[in-house]
């Protein structure tokens, strides 16, 4: 699928190693609330997927990134995953740090990295760890991942060990800490992260175990990937739960984007009336927030405009969209 299903890599102007987007888990009650059991999940980035998809759980995931270094990242991710028995040692493979002693399998995520807070990265097991994820990922599973793959992945985990759990969205810039993403909650007290508790790393490991987390390379407006889904999706009588599309949606409805190919791609996937896109709206008034699938599909069919399900504190329309 990863080679089937995916179109050329494109360009971006960020290297988005990790999110930046702090209040996605604040949609996740809400969500839980509306999706479709055991439906699709599709989304886009690095590692909040596997946050959405710990809470969600789906029955097959596909990430779909314009970048291909994206999709090596996540290739990374599911080597580790695979790999390590339990949420200290995947932490421990992912940033080349020691395990620390005392960890155990009730230790809260703000215990787990305060834990790892005083380790160094060990120039030892960083290759170890490398060699170990080529191996994976090149003798183990056979992907045929080009030269050009195999430097993507020196670079991007060696980015991930330089930086270790403080990397943030553009590697040591300000922003958002990947500890900051893992232990945030959802604005009512609640953590809904991969690494919140043992069982939620314990689904995502088996998700990738059994390979039904799928990175894809494409253009969201693109003529391929989303309908390749759609058609896989449909012959195996799926039904997408959710789709977290960020705020890629900004950048296609530029002028250099195609929106009218991203709405006829969505039209090919099939949803209920529960299906939910997952939106991020970037600037002053940042957030995350839930609009229904369907009716953007029927609005898409007719040819109306849709407003966004986002207001200011006036009540006022934020954004409208509109497909033709």
């Amino acid at each position: 699928m990863v080679s089937d299903f995916s179109e050329e890599s494109g360009t971006f102007m960020f290297e988005n190693l990790v999110s930046n987007e702090v209040t996605f888990q604040e949609v996740i009650p809400v969500l839980k609330q509306k999706a479709t059991v055991r439906g699709a999940y599709l989304g886009v980035g690095p590692e909040q997927n596997f946050t959405y998809i710990a809470a969600l759980r789906p029955s097959v995931a596909f990430i779909i990134d314009i970048r291909r270094q994206n999709m090596i990242e996540l290739l990374i991710y599911k080597a580790i995953f695979e790999m390590s028995i339990d949420r200290a040692d995947f932490i421990s493979r992912l940033f080349s740090r020691e395990r620390p002693v005392g960890v155990t399998e009730t230790t809260t995520a703000d215990a787990l990295f305060r834990a790892f807070g005083q380790a160094s990265p060990d120039a030892r097991r960083f290759e170890h760890n490398l060699e170990g994820i080529k191996d994976r990922l090149v003798q183990f599973h056979r992907f045929p991942l080009s030269i050009e793959d195999q430097h993507a992945i020196d670079h991007v985990y060696r980015a991930l060990v330089l930086g270790g759990p403080e990397i943030t969205y553009a590697f040591k810039s300000p922003g958002d800490t990947y500890v900051s993403l893992m232990t945030a909650s959802d604005g009512r007290g609640k953590n809904w992260s991969y690494l919140a508790s043992e069982s939620n790393f314990q689904l995502v490991r088996e998700m990738q175990r059994r390979n039904l987390i799928v990175p894809l390379v494409g253009d969201f407006s693109g003529p391929k990937v989303i309908p390749a889904v759609g058609r896989y999706l449909r012959e195996h009588d799926a039904t997408v739960s959710a789709f977290y599309t960020s705020n890629v949606e900004e950048y296609i409805r530029s002028p250099l984007g195609d929106y009218s190919r991203f709405c006829a791609s969505v039209a090919t996937l099939p949803v209920d009336a529960a299906s939910t896109f997952i939106r991020w709206t970037s600037g002053t008034a940042a957030r995350t927030f839930l609009s229904p699938m369907s009716e953007f599909i029927e609005a898409f069919k007719q040819g109306r405009r849709l407003p966004y399900e986002i207001r200011d504190a006036n009540g006022r329309i934020l954004a409208e969209v509109s497909c033709h």
